[in-house]
């Protein structure tokens, strides 16, 4: 897991883009989370080298042409490595070759890179949980039919800074 801190410029574009882009069909938050996401894509964006695309299927292009769907949650506390990443059953259709999860705090001040894993991989391996179903890990009522994992089994991601 890595921490970043949110620049005010990120904030500013991520408040920019959720202006833009409004409330989408089928959003769990109806479409209050979509600065929280867009600081989540642009944080990632910056850690991974990456090109914010935002398409339907995918949100980033990695320099090898891979895709990323970066898929971000609120948080009021700094996530712990058996706290779940989640993807909405509504979600599944998104074609990308990666997924990447982030929490950025509820004031914005801070976002937390959790790690990624190929698409495929993430859906053969994460618990499905139907709507209404209690999770028995942590006592929570599913909004949305999704498949969960925990933070601890997504491949983590190092980056290296160069020395000058």
């Amino acid at each position: 897991m890595i921490e970043i801190p949110v620049s005010d410029e990120a904030l500013l574009k991520a408040r920019k883009q959720a202006v833009e882009m409004g409330k989408l069909n089928n959003s769990i938050t109806k479409g209050q989370g979509n600065v929280a996401g867009f600081v989540g894509e642009i944080v990632t964006a910056e850690l991974l080298g990456a090109t914010q695309q935002n398409t339907y299927d995918y949100d980033l292009v990695l320099i090898n042409g891979q895709t990323v769907d970066v898929k971000t949650k609120r948080t009021s506390v700094t996530p712990l490595p058996h706290y779940d990443c989640s993807v909405a059953k509504l979600s599944t259709h998104q074609s990308c070759d990666n997924l990447a999860f982030v929490r950025v705090k509820n004031d914005y001040s801070v976002a937390w890179f959790l790690g990624m894993i190929p698409r495929l991989q993430y859906y053969e391996v994460a618990r499905y949980m139907n709507k209404g179903d209690v999770d028995p890990d942590n006592g929570y009522v599913v909004k949305s039919s999704c498949y969960n994992l925990s933070i601890e089994d997504l491949w983590k991601v190092s980056i290296h800074e160069s020395s000058s």
